[in-house]
């Protein structure tokens, strides 16, 4: 299903198009594609294997997993050097050899591991959660959160445990809810590694899909905030406030105004409008639902510093802000900053994105208050 392209000229097929190679399930727009692919393609020499390892799908995961491994442990390289892993006690990997990741809020020498123990652990922790009727939510956290910090990893480490679920449930039926969910998983994980493109493709064959199995409103309003996400990622900037306006709504009818989705559905909302520049709009949102979202979710929960990260962009981005509008916004980022570092750790991409916003708000300020002196 992430495979939505000929394999040899590209062209979009979406989820039923085209046709497949009978042995591997290898998809082409075409029978002259596919003739060209075995005559010159090298696809004669890769057919038996592609099969072998569970169909063009499965080896496709395969693959991605593999060199998303590598990219991730040469991020974390230096901070990994002379560490072991956590759960199998080993520098390198005893079957990969691959080298170690963390990436999530452990400090000190808690936290490095193998990509592959971290994957193994939350396989068998998600089995076990299944047998005992744990919601799915709380299951699938357990592909993305570290279970010693209880943060959720980030960037590259994100990407590859995503590959890594959706290999390890791309062979199940494609109406089968954990394949679901794993497109979730890994949809999110590309959107961490900045992905884009390849996140729209997952994302988009997980909505379908989510429509089509008769997920619930819920389910289907969490696909849709991802693809709102991406949409703006990729500069699609109407297109992700529309959605994001109608994923808010739905929250809003469906758990009420102080529910996490729906606070989390309201930041969402509000940035796209600041990115739009309709900061009236986006301010008068933050300001009536900050205080809820602090007093509901605590000061040291990650959407919580979103929120008042947006807010501040709200506040000192208007080129109609005041003085008191930046003084605002410096003070909110402050005490936001501090707090990401403390919990989330100087290297999450919110802390550093928190600490560059402060530093653009302070020059912002002190450049408004020479000139008021002048």
């Amino acid at each position: 299903m992430i495979l939505t392209k000929c394999a040899v000229c590209a062209t979009e097929l979406g989820l039923s198009l085209g046709k497949k190679c009978g042995r591997c399930s290898t998809r082409y727009c075409g029978a002259e594609c596919q003739k060209q692919h075995w005559e010159s393609g090298g696809h004669d020499t890769l057919c038996k294997k592609i099969k072998k390892a569970g169909g063009a799908e499965q080896y496709n995961a395969n693959e991605k997993y593999t060199a998303a491994v590598a990219v991730a442990a040469e991020a974390c390289a230096a901070d990994t050097k002379g560490q072991t892993c956590y759960i199998c006690t080993q520098a390198l990997h005893w079957k990969t050899k691959e080298g170690l990741v963390r990436m999530c809020a452990c400090r000190g020498t808690a936290g490095f591991a193998h990509l592959s123990c971290l994957a193994e652990q939350a396989k068998l922790l998600n089995d076990e959660g299944e047998e005992n009727n744990l919601s799915p939510e709380g299951r699938w956290r357990r592909w993305v959160t570290c279970s010693l910090c209880k943060q959720d990893y980030h960037g590259v480490v994100q990407c590859a445990l995503g590959w890594a679920c959706w290999k390890t449930y791309v062979g199940r039926p494609k109406t089968c809810r954990p394949r679901v969910w794993a497109m979730t998983v890994l949809g999110n994980g590309l959107g961490e590694a900045e992905q884009d493109e390849d996140a729209l493709v997952v994302q988009e064959a997980e909505l379908s899909t989510k429509r089509r199995v008769g997920e619930s409103e819920y389910n289907i309003l969490v696909a849709q905030s991802n693809l709102a996400i991406t949409y703006e990622n990729l500069e699609r900037l109407d297109e992700a406030l529309r959605l994001k306006r109608d994923v808010y709504t739905g929250f809003l009818k469906l758990f009420g105004e102080e529910h996490e989705q729906t606070l989390r559905a309201v930041n969402n909302y509000a940035t796209s409008l600041v990115r739009l520049e309709r900061f009236g709009e986006a301010k008068s949102l933050l300001r009536k639902t900050v205080h809820m979202v602090r007093r509901v979710l605590g000061e040291s929960d990650e959407t919580t510093l979103r929120f008042r990260s947006s807010y501040a962009a709200a506040l000192c981005q208007d080129d109609c802000a005041t003085l008191g509008d930046l003084r605002e916004a410096m003070t909110t980022l402050e005490d936001a900053g501090r707090i990401a570092r403390r919990v989330l750790g100087g290297a999450h991409p919110l802390t550093g994105a928190i600490e560059r916003h402060l530093e653009w708000s302070r020059a912002a300020l002190a450049a408004r208050e020479d000139t008021k002196i002048k």
